[in-house]
């Protein structure tokens, strides 16, 4: 390394010597067998105005140090901070789609690939801020570039249609999921669908939601177990709840995730007086797309082939 002071140009680099030195590479030093090319490499400084004396000489030892590339940064933003600049951009502005859309465009308009993890982290903070209106703003936005298209994707933007008020535009992306994914379809779509009507006292959808389960052969949850037994409680349907409870029994035992891991604990027993309104709520709070109930007491009455509780054509 060249040692350099101000004012002063360099005049020339001599090698001052090269000497071969025995050096055992294994072993011990008694070992003249292996050698070692050693280069001493000194350099001298011929400096323009200053006395010989003072010319400095340094020899080049050890690995070469390593610089920094000039075009990468260590100076780098984590996606947190990147969310967390997402949604101080958006939040100010007006509901119009031009507008919301333009700063989302400008927000990305430097990276060289689309930032999914900061819009989906984005998303999760306007969730727990209850920002519906920004969140089918932003799922929007996001789908029309081809991007995030999953069904945790959609199922934000289902349940913010929802929460919003835009029953239309729920049922119909729920119809347009429902056609595309007709037997893959995950079960906590049928629940958010069931708990939305339920809400709007909506009971002959609620009832056919219920129906497309049992005819698919998916086994509905607590949830709605307790839901549609309500309705049937309300209007008088005792035999049907009777059925409903025969078929459906509550578990017990069921597996949470605590910190990570996958914990089967034994499920507390439900009181007939609770409200269902208030299962409802805390099951959207705590809805895990991954998350599995095991039932113990499913016997050779519980079939696919057994007779359904409700028929859509009954209905009408």
């Amino acid at each position: 390394m060249i040692s350099r002071q101000p004012n002063c140009v360099l005049h020339c680099l001599k090698v001052k010597e090269v000497d071969f030195l025995s050096f055992p590479l294994f072993g011990s030093e008694k070992n003249s067998d292996t050698r070692k090319l050693r280069a001493k490499w000194e350099f001298r400084v011929v400096l323009d105005g200053i006395h010989p004396s003072y010319m400095q000489v340094c020899g080049a030892k050890g690995p070469r140090p390593r610089y920094p590339r000039v075009w990468k940064t260590r100076n780098r933003i984590g996606t947190i901070s990147k969310s967390a600049k997402l949604v101080d951009c958006i939040k100010e502005l007006s509901n119009v789609k031009e507008e919301v859309y333009g700063a989302l465009d400008s927000f990305i308009a430097w990276e060289l690939e689309f930032p999914l993890i900061t819009v989906k982290k984005a998303l999760k903070t306007l969730e727990d801020q209850r920002e519906w209106k920004r969140i089918i703003q932003v799922t929007k936005w996001m789908l029309s570039k081809g991007q995030g298209k999953t069904m945790g994707s959609y199922f934000t933007l289902l349940n913010a249609l929802a929460e919003d008020g835009r029953l239309d535009e729920a049922e119909e992306l729920w119809m347009k999921l429902f056609s595309e994914n007709l037997e893959s379809m995950p079960r906590v779509f049928f629940d958010k669908m069931v708990s939305i009507y339920y809400r709007r006292d909506m009971h002959e959808k609620m009832f056919e939601i219920f129906a497309d389960m049992e005819e698919l052969g998916i086994r509905p949850n607590t949830s709605i177990v307790k839901m549609v037994g309500d309705v049937f409680q309300k209007l008088g349907m005792l035999d049907k709840y009777e059925k409903l409870q025969k078929k459906y029994p509550p578990p017990k035992w069921e597996y949470r995730y605590i910190k990570g891991k996958r914990v089967r604990i034994r499920t507390k027993p439900s009181c007939e007086s609770d409200d269902p309104g208030e299962a409802v709520n805390e099951n959207d709070e705590k809805t895990d797309m991954n998350s599995k109930e095991m039932y113990d007491d499913i016997d050779g009455s519980v079939d696919a082939a057994e007779e359904p509780i409700y028929e859509v054509h009954n209905s009408s």
